[in-house]
């Protein structure tokens, strides 16, 4: 008989996972840390951060990137989810039959580049973007060229693991790495596709974005101690903390993973987007659309707010952002959600920016697989105004079926995805 979800869709399988963290190179490693309440966030060691407000962040250092750059980054992390995600599917490794989804950080030149570009010109005065790209497009620079071109991670992750039809490139903020998750199902259900490769990457910590976050007020500046600096839900939480991490997922028709012999990881049965256009960083302050998006998700995956065990939070320990997501998910599990535990990795591993969905889809999946839940790690001063089991600083066994995972980014882009140890 054909799997098939609540609404007669094909039922999407996940079948492989990867994920790279400052916490652990791989799935195994990553989830033993944040189990364990392990903080990956520290001083920045990869370049100066004098005059900087803030110098702390959970940067991967242990891989050999150069140039150190965002792109570069971005895709050699990339490269090490999919390649853990492939390999556990049990897919060809260099012939995925499917589609690749990939959610990038939007690229453009940094201050090192921009500078060796602007003495490689010869220019004299001022100096034109339009220079900068002619300087990149010839000589010993042309690496560089093609570096910085939107979609060029995507384009080399597709050529190493084969996979069919042009890549998808896409940034929709912090809920980037969901909005890949949500693609892959949709272009299943729809039958285009038995297979798809759905990844969140992002290695952008770097002075300029510490620079323009700090410009919006985002950042945490306490630095001091870099470990308890991202307190999600805490009453003196004063910005998220930047993280860079990889992740990624490999979807199946579930009846073609069934037929090939695949074994089942779970399920992804729900996916609810809304964006809000409140403002151009800010979500709208009643948390109109971030409560669509969470009912769209539970409804998209046929299930009622009472089945959810367990909510992986966005909490990204800004004080706006906690409190409207707390506001949001009360609003749709009423007084329930006092008792519904729900936790924020980010705590540990900081905001990984365009991987987080993504790499709290890995999350998501795995606290299924071992009925564990991560804690929030730094809960020593509760906000009186969030009264919800944050499941402060250790890890809880749990029996858990049903997984709802938020993911709100810059905008008011929302994304919502709901996981499942079996089919509704």
């Amino acid at each position: 008989m054909a799997l098939r979800d609540n609404k007669g869709r094909p039922l999407v399988a996940v079948t492989g996972m990867g994920v790279v963290t400052s916490i652990g190179l791989g799935k195994d490693e990553t989830w033993g840390a944040v189990t364990s309440g392990k903080s990956g966030i520290k001083r920045i060691s990869r370049f100066p951060t004098e005059g900087l407000r803030t110098t702390i962040a959970g940067t991967i250092d242990t891989l050999d990137v150069e140039p150190m750059s965002a792109p570069l980054l971005s895709e050699r992390l990339a490269m090490l989810a999919a390649d853990e995600a492939v390999g556990q599917s049990g897919l060809p490794e260099s012939d995925f039959p499917g589609a690749l989804f990939i959610a990038v950080p939007p690229v453009e030149m940094e201050w090192p580049q921009r500078e060796a570009l602007a003495e490689a010109s010869g220019q004299d005065g001022d100096i034109t973007y339009r220079d900068l790209l002619k300087a990149a497009s010839t000589g010993k620079f042309k690496a560089w060229h093609d570096l910085f071109i939107f979609g060029t991670v995507a384009d080399r992750v597709a050529d190493k693991f084969g996979t069919r039809g042009s890549p998808i490139s896409l940034s929709t903020a912090c809920s980037s790495g969901a909005t890949a998750i949500q693609l892959g199902v949709e272009a299943i259900r729809r039958g285009e596709t038995d297979a798809a490769l759905c990844i969140g990457t992002d290695g952008s910590v770097n002075p300029e974005s510490l620079v323009r976050f700090s410009l919006l007020s985002a950042l945490s500046t306490q630095n001091e101690n870099p470990e308890t600096a991202s307190k999600p839900f805490s009453k003196n939480r004063d910005g998220f903390v930047m993280g860079e991490g990889g992740a990624a997922l490999v979807l199946e028709n579930a009846d073609a993973a069934r037929a090939r012999g695949a074994k089942i990881l779970g399920y992804v049965l729900g996916c609810g987007e809304k964006g809000d256009g409140f403002h151009r960083t800010r979500s709208s302050p009643d948390g109109a659309q971030g409560i669509a998006a969470i009912r769209a998700a539970l409804d998209d995956a046929g299930l009622a707010p009472d089945a959810i065990d367990y909510i992986n939070a966005h909490g990204t320990s800004t004080p706006e952002n906690d409190k409207m997501e707390a506001m949001s998910c009360t609003a749709v599990f009423g007084e329930r959600m006092q008792k519904v535990p729900i936790s924020s990795n980010k705590s540990m591993i900081g905001h990984t920016l365009t991987a987080a969905g993504a790499v709290e889809a890995v999350l998501s999946l795995l606290t299924i697989a071992t009925g564990r839940i991560p804690p929030t790690i730094n809960h020593t001063l509760p906000d009186p105004t969030i009264p919800l089991d944050v499941v402060p600083n250790v890890a809880r066994d749990a029996n858990v079926r049903y997984v709802l995972s938020n993911s709100f980014g810059f905008g008011g882009q929302n994304t919502c995805l709901v996981f499942g140890a079996e089919p509704k």
